[in-house]
């Protein structure tokens, strides 16, 4: 991009006011000319210019450059390059009209005013645009304000009095979450319930109920303001940096996250065994206690697909030893040897990493010498106290320190390590007297430290191990992280049910944001709680939301293994339902990879137009076929399940149909949580299997919901080697597409094979379940053959069985 400097005005009168209040220098903004050219709409005004920049039809970037400024073209979130986008300007006495054949730039000339349209349906405009305040002490945030009023750069725009709004980040706060300004400061909450304003992973962008997405493109920490002043204005406000936002539409929610994520990376498919379930706890102190946990998992018959090593690898300490990244040889004498036994298991080796050196540790004044950490303004290493003890930070913004921890990756993974777990990357603390490597101050740089980590990991291992898919769990990052393969986790949550309660809402938001793989530690983290209830609850969640990782301290076992009977058996069936799904789980992993949707999906996704569901958690879609309400609530009888008008449901466990647009009370056992599926939906099952390096999908179960209401239907499998990475790229792949159509007494069912260059699809066997068919069929035909089938007049399920054959298409047609 062309470096444009402007030159310096007189100045306007300033006004230091409170947060929110704009400057009178505002008032005075006076349009000046305009110039379309080199693929952006050129704005000048009295006190800068703004340079407007179509990416595609439904995507639009503004960036405003104050007088005496210069353009910065860097964006730490952006990775779409701009389209050659068909642009049109009109332009009248007093507005002008810069269009694409989507969204439609009016620039108002008096009062100066840009607003935004997307088919004729307005979005959103900028209310007094770009300004200068003075942050308030006493209402701002201390991680930003230092105890002093923080100067402070915002954006500000119009609302409509009745939208909602989502986004922020990792927030727990309810669904809508306008009303609240937002501390964009990447900052750990441990213990936190069903509230929490500030976390570890914050974003500058706001989603709105009309459809739209605004980005602000700007790492520096600030604040997001949701109209907290109920005067209907979305603020943003830095500390400094650029004044870039895009902004983002589409026709329906799944555009709006599709070119979301098309702007700033789409999520790569992680390894099929982070689609498993997870050993975890803080933390296993030495290997014996490790490889019995392992072996009971496979002597109970409960699937395992990885073991998490939490800091205890390299030191017998909490405190003190942080940094070794090393194994302790005396609590671990032989690693290599155990990681390999538990990799000839099908069970994965993920240990912890934190980015802080500790004076204690071996590696300190390796660090030192080496210039990996972060210093202070003298160019020292910048030493000071947090828990674990006197230290450094990793200084991951420059080459020592990036080659430095990548060599320690390295040598993790030559020893079998197969996912890195970076705990505290906020960074837990970060001084704001610290410098970095690129010359950044610690507050310009602190909400991209993690986004920038396991930025280092992905292109490591695309470098080094290009061949592998990265699995990186991480609980920071930043607009865009979801590209390097980050899965991130909700943190240090209290182990109550208010710990509970929030989760479905974070995990449902992030996903909104591109975030797919927001998780929690089943069964919560913080605290020694005892309750049994709740842990299967939580499990019982956890079989409907992205990662089965049940995590917490060690004084109550976070692992089914150790519970007592009746609750192991209860997580046992949540496991095992877990491994029946893989077909459908790693397809939605697909279409996260493909078209960035969530795998947990918000109701608005459902019925856009339906106010009652702009706020609610408590129901959401798994994907798009399943219905699910976990249990939030300690004793619970009953439930509340909203049914969406566009369907009729089915339950999952009974097949009892529900009618869609209507809120019912449903009785809860205890052995599930409620869960329907879609009619007309096509669910892919798998057999069980103790690990995933055992799936296959040589005979798998379909299970069609028919129904009278649906004339057709549609679903996929897809399916590769669980390991290659981009092997869908590569042609190492196959895709299953079914179909259903209903006409005039006749249900067909088609299953059409497509099939990747490099890929040999096997012989597969089907084990097909119609459910909710009514009454006996006259005739089953296979591929046009009559065949034999079983059909259950209770329950109304249909099963028909198709031999394995290496057939790229089938056909069943039942005649109702």
């Amino acid at each position: 991009m062309t470096t444009l400097s402007l030159p310096k005005l007189a100045a306007l009168p300033l006004a230091l006011l409170a947060c929110h209040a704009a400057l009178a220098q505002n008032a005075g903004r006076t349009f000046d000319r305009v110039s379309d050219g080199g693929g952006q709409l050129e704005v000048r005004t009295s006190d800068g210019v703004y340079l407007i920049k179509p990416y595609s039809n439904a995507i639009v970037e503004t960036t405003f450059v104050p007088a005496g400024e210069a353009v910065d073209p860097a964006s730490h979130a952006v990775v779409l390059a701009p389209a050659a986008v068909k642009t049109t300007l009109k332009q009248t006495a007093g507005r002008i009209e810069y269009a694409t054949p989507g969204i439609v730039v009016t620039i108002t000339k008096s009062p100066f005013n840009i607003a935004y349209a997307y088919k004729g349906k307005p979005l959103l405009a900028e209310k007094h645009g770009y300004l200068r305040m003075k942050d308030d002490v006493a209402s701002g945030s201390k991680d930003i304000n230092k105890g002093e009023p923080r100067e402070l750069e915002a954006i500000e725009f119009a609302l409509d009095k009745d939208e909602a709004l989502y986004g922020a980040g990792s927030r727990a706060v309810g669904m809508n979450r306008r009303g609240h300004r937002f501390t964009l400061y990447n900052k750990a909450h441990y213990g936190y319930g069903d509230q929490s304003e500030q976390m570890g992973y914050a974003m500058p962008l706001a989603l709105s109920s009309k459809m739209y997405a605004i980005h602000f493109d700007n790492a520096q920490t600030g604040y997001l303001d949701f109209d907290s002043k109920k005067d209907n204005r979305l603020t943003y406000e830095t500390i400094g940096g650029r004044k870039t936002y895009q902004v983002i539409a589409g026709d329906t929610w799944e555009d709006v996250i599709g070119n979301y994520t098309s702007l700033t990376g789409k999520q790569p498919l992680p390894p099929r065994w982070a689609f498993g379930n997870f050993a975890m706890r803080f933390g296993y102190r030495d290997e014996k206690m490790a490889r019995a946990t392992v072996d009971k998992f496979i002597a109970d018959d409960i699937p395992l697909d990885a073991i998490v090593f939490d800091l205890f690898w390299f030191g017998k300490e909490v405190k003190g030893t942080m940094g070794n990244l090393a194994w302790d040889r005396d609590s671990f004498p032989n690693p290599e040897g155990m990681i390999a036994d538990f990799r000839r298991k099908g069970v994965q080796t993920v240990v912890i990493t934190e980015p802080f050196v500790v004076d204690t540790s071996k590696r300190w004044q390796e660090a030192v010498d080496k210039k990996v950490l972060g210093t202070g303004a003298d160019g020292k290493p910048l030493a000071y106290d947090f828990f674990f003890g006197h230290t450094g930070l990793i200084d991951i913004f420059g080459k020592p320190g990036k080659d430095w921890f990548w060599d320690i990756y390295k040598g993790l993974h030559a020893q079998g390590v197969a996912g890195v777990w970076g705990d505290l990357g906020e960074p837990e603390v970060h001084p704001t007297e610290m410098r970095h490597a690129n010359g950044a101050s610690a507050d310009q740089v602190h909400n991209i430290y993690g986004h920038q980590w396991a930025g280092l990991v992905a292109d490591g291992y695309q470098r080094d191990f290009p061949t592998e898919r990265p699995f990186i769990l991480m609980r920071s990052g930043f607009s865009g992280t979801q590209r390097f393969g980050i899965i991130p986790w909700s943190g240090d949550v209290d182990r109550s049910w208010s710990g509970l309660q929030s989760q479905p809402e974070i995990a449902l938001q992030m996903g909104m944001q591109g975030a797919g793989y927001m998780h929690s530690d089943l069964g919560g983290f913080a605290n020694p709680v005892l309750d049994n209830e709740l842990y299967t609850r939580w499990l019982q969640y956890g079989v409907f939301q992205p990662v089965f990782r049940p995590h917490a301290q060690e004084e109550v076992p976070a692992e089914p293994v150790y519970r007592e009977d009746a609750t192991k058996a209860l997580a046992r069936d949540a496991i095992r339902l877990r491994y029946r799904m893989l077909p459908y789980n790693y397809t939605l992993g697909f279409d996260n990879n493909q078209k960035g949707l969530p795998l947990m999906r918000p109701m608005l996704y459902e019925e856009p137009g339906n106010a009652k569901v702009r706020a609610m958690s408590s129901t959401y879609l798994w994907g798009k076929d399943f219905l699910v309400t976990p249990v939030l609530k300690q004793g619970a009888a009953t439930a509340e399940v909203y049914f969406p008008a566009r369907s009729a449901w089915f339950d999952f466990y009974s097949g009892e149909k529900m009618t869609g647009g209507a809120t019912r009370t449903v009785k809860l056992a205890a052995d599930h949580v409620p869960v329907y599926v879609r009619a007309g939906a096509f669910i892919p099952m798998a057999k069980v299997v103790q690990t995933t390096r055992d799936y296959s999908t040589k005979h798998i179960e379909l299970h069609y919901y028919h129904d009278a209401s649906v004339r057709a239907g549609a679903g996929k499998l897809y399916d590769d080697d669980g390991l290659t990475a981009q092997a869908y790229e590569q042609g190492k792949y196959e895709l299953l597409h079914f179909a259903s159509k209903q006409q005039k007494g006749a249900l067909s069912l088609r299953i059409e094979s497509e099939v990747g260059k490099q890929y040999q699809r096997p012989e597969r066997a089907i084990a097909l379940h119609v459910h909710n068919v009514a009454a006996k069929p006259g005739a089953v035909r296979i591929d046009g053959k009559v065949a034999v089938y079983a059909w259950d007049a209770e329950s109304k399920l249909l099963t028909v069985d198709l031999p394995a054959t290496d057939l790229a298409s089938r056909s069943v047609d039942i005649s109702l």
